[in-house]
């Protein structure tokens, strides 16, 4: 089970969150906290494996108290993270990333966006669990592992018109494929193809293998990275 902390100063929400925590099997709620103290004093007491974390509370803020656990010791440790919070300044994102939040979670939201986030969450420690030493292709899906579904299909979504049939012609493929291939599907050029397959693979949506054949010059092959 995955022990949870819910940290979060209003009574009432940290209420409702422990509640859809219990509902998603595999996750524990070891308790409530609703100060930066009292989360510190939980932590150090129950020992817990996750923390809902609420950025603004009453003494200090949530990345604030993630600061102090990680100047400490490393034998204490930082429990893993989710920052759940209404701030939305970029700023708070650009600290929560550096501090290794594990996703950050605007309020308000609804219970599906939780629970998804959570088993993204729960489907990485087991992977980790499992892993004894780590390649290029084992760091890169750790990584992906943490992006919900919904979160890709939202992704997905975003897409300019263009690149989302691209993505669409490598997803609808029985093997990997070539710019060029991709080109000759859509009608475009094989540069446009090549351009918007680059970015593809920089937003995790995609993934390149090089394949060597009889000249030894590698061939970039394309294949969906969709779960």
């Amino acid at each position: 089970m995955i022990r949870t902390l819910i940290v979060d100063d209003d009574f009432h929400v940290a209420h409702a969150h422990a509640r859809s925590v219990a509902k998603v099997p595999g996750f524990v709620v070891v308790g409530e906290a609703h100060s930066a103290a009292e989360a510190y004093e939980s932590i150090r007491a129950v020992a817990p494996d996750l923390l809902l974390l609420d950025m603004y509370l009453p003494d200090r803020t949530g990345l604030d108290l993630v600061r102090q656990l990680a100047a400490e010791p490393a034998e204490t440790g930082v429990p893993d993270f989710i920052l759940i919070t209404a701030a939305r300044d970029i700023e708070s994102v650009r600290a929560a990333i550096q501090l290794g939040a594990i996703y950050y979670l605007v309020k308000p939201f609804a219970f599906p966006a939780l629970r998804e986030q959570l088993e993204a969450y729960q489907h990485w420690r087991l992977r980790l669990s499992e892993t004894r030493e780590a390649d290029q292709d084992t760091v890169d899906t750790l990584y992906s592992m943490l992006r919900s579904p919904a979160a890709d299909a939202r992704q997905r979504r975003r897409l300019p018109a263009t690149m989302a049939r691209v993505l669409d012609t490598v997803a609808r493929a029985a093997t990997s494929v070539s710019a060029a291939d991709v080109a000759e599907t859509l009608g475009v050029s094989r540069p446009t193809a090549q351009r918007y397959l680059a970015i593809l693979v920089q937003r995790g949506l995609v993934e390149l293998d090089l394949a060597y054949g009889a000249t030894g010059r590698p061939e970039h092959r394309y294949s969906a990275q969709l779960r």
